[in-house]
């Protein structure tokens, strides 16, 4: 840098020798001053190449040296980061190992606690205060804070113990002592036996023994005496002294609760309550009124093909006298009917059939008395029983008004007892029902009988008519004192209506009278 220095001041020094000649004096000895000053400057400059070449060498070696040790460093700086990767992965591995761990630690403990809930409601019902510390503990580590997940799992994992010892123990018989309650409610201290899910229990005193169960609503274990005093002395002596029989229930328990639901029929009428008095009196009514409808009803004579074809043999030939004579030996309201028909032969057909669909008529409604009656009890006991039922059910739930509804079996028995009524109103109904449907058919079959003859009657006549084979008969026709009477009163009442009536509304007494005998006598009525 000097040596550029110094050329720029020769430089500049030369052109202020050009341009002023006055001062070359000044020039010339800035000129040698600026000789001076560039051999200074050169001489230095060999000093410092000297100089440089002298450290040079050092410096390359040291450079050398540290371009070594960088390379060190850049290879020791890899093997760092190699190992970081390394121990990351590794972490990373720990770390889903821990994770997998901690789950498995959870999955273990849900296990234990489904275990214990298993447990405690697998256990029977005398064995719950034997196994309730255990139980209590397994239950509640979980909701401890303060403890490890170790200690949690100890806890737990006591129910484990527990439930293989009850496995060895239910291979065989176990003994323990506990307090049950009997069927009076009174509370006993004793001795359980267990014996695989049977459980026998017995008194200190002696007195209590029996099957132990569980009941809705109480805790503790209720003992079930046993109905058989055999079995009670049986169980008794294998409590006391660990040896004899065992009075097995392989139901346990089930097959006496079965029977205990089982009532008599008369327990359920009691329990149907006061509606079952008029179902059972329209039971009864119904019943006799259909046994009365059989018996008239099968008691009703049917005529056979062959008389009514010979009635009608003897309708076509005109033969009153026989036609009567058979229609007589018919019976029953075929034969009343067709000896009405007999009788008319000689009235216009319209009039026969009038006649006899008259008797067909009265026929049916004496054939159809009563049988409403059973219809009425049919559709009557089944709304009777609807209302014992709904009476029951709003008794029960006033029951639960005032007690609430904790017990579910005392709940269900209200609602069975009320039901009874609608059963017993359906057993009525149904056979009310057929009863009424086979005797309406009954019933219909002899007026449809009925209806038949008297078409085939009436056909009959139709075909031969009478009135041709009649001679007719000429002159006043003579007429008993009643007839005459009915026209003298019908002519009267029709002059009444043609002559008007006098002043006070009636009719002039000899007028009348005058013209209804001038027309019974003078219009006798023509024979056919």
């Amino acid at each position: 840098m000097k040596t550029i220095a110094l050329i720029g001041t020769l430089a500049l020094a030369s052109s202020v020798v050009a341009w002023s000649q006055e001062t070359q004096e000044g020039y010339a000895e800035a000129r040698a001053s600026i000789t001076r000053q560039l051999n200074e400057s050169i001489q230095e400059l060999a000093g410092l190449r000297a100089r440089i070449a002298e450290e040079q060498i050092p410096l390359n070696r040291q450079l050398h040296q540290l371009q070594s040790e960088l390379i060190d460093r850049r290879a020791e700086l890899k093997t760092i980061n190699r190992n970081i990767a390394t121990l990351s992965y590794r972490i990373a591995t720990q770390q889903k190992e821990n994770k997998a761990r901690q789950e498995e630690v959870s999955y273990y403990g849900s296990q234990l606690s489904q275990l214990t809930d298993n447990l405690e409601t697998r256990f029977h019902i005398s064995e719950i205060r034997r196994y309730e510390e255990v139980l209590t503990a397994a239950k509640e580590a979980p909701e401890n804070a303060a403890w490890s997940p170790a200690q949690i799992l100890d806890a737990q994992s006591g129910v484990v113990g527990t439930a293989l010892a009850r496995l060895e123990s239910a291979l065989g018989a176990e003994d323990f002592l506990g307090r049950a309650v009997d069927e009076d409610g009174v509370v006993h201290q004793g001795k359980f036996l267990a014996v695989g899910p049977a459980v026998l229990f017995l008194s200190d005193n002696g007195n209590e023994v029996g099957f132990v169960e569980e009941r809705i609503g109480q805790p503790e274990p209720a003992v079930r005496r046993f109905k058989d005093p055999a079995h009670a002395e049986a169980a008794k002596e294998l409590l006391q002294g660990r040896t004899g029989f065992f009075p097995l229930d392989p139901t346990l328990g089930d097959a006496s609760k079965l029977e205990e639901t089982q009532k008599t029929w008369l327990d359920e009428v009691r329990a149907g309550g006061p509606v079952m008095v008029p179902i059972f009196a329209m039971a009864g009514l119904a019943l006799l009124v259909a046994l009365w409808k059989w018996i008239t009803l099968s008691l009703v004579r049917t005529p056979s093909k062959r008389k009514i074809r010979a009635l009608l043999q003897h309708v076509g030939k005109h033969e009153r006298d026989e036609a009567m004579q058979v229609a007589q030996t018919i019976g029953g309201p075929v034969g009343g009917m067709l000896v009405t028909g007999v009788e008319h032969m000689h009235e216009p057909r319209e009039l026969i059939e009038e006649v006899m669909y008259e008797k067909v008529l009265t026929a049916k409604l004496k054939l159809q008395g009563l049988l409403p009656f059973i219809a009425i009890c049919a559709a009557s006991a089944p709304l009777l029983g609807l209302l014992g039922t709904v009476t029951g059910i709003i008794q029960t739930f006033e029951l639960i008004t005032l007690f609430g509804s904790g017990d579910v079996k005392t709940l269900s028995g209200g609602i069975s007892e009320a039901l009874i009524t609608t059963k017993f109103g359906l057993i009525v109904a149904i056979p009310s029902l057929l009863l009424h449907a086979f005797l309406s058919r009954k019933a219909r079959n002899i007026t449809g009988t009925m209806e038949r003859c008297a078409v085939s009657f009436s056909n009959e006549v139709g075909v031969h008519p009478m009135q041709q084979r009649m001679i007719p008969r000429r002159g006043p026709v003579e007429m008993d004192a009643n007839h005459q009477e009915l026209v003298r009163a019908e002519v009267s009442k029709i002059l009444a209506e043609l002559l008007g009536t006098d002043r006070n509304g009636a009719v002039p007494a000899a007028s009348v009278a005058a013209a209804a005998e001038g027309s019974s006598g003078s219009n006798p009525a023509p024979a056919n």
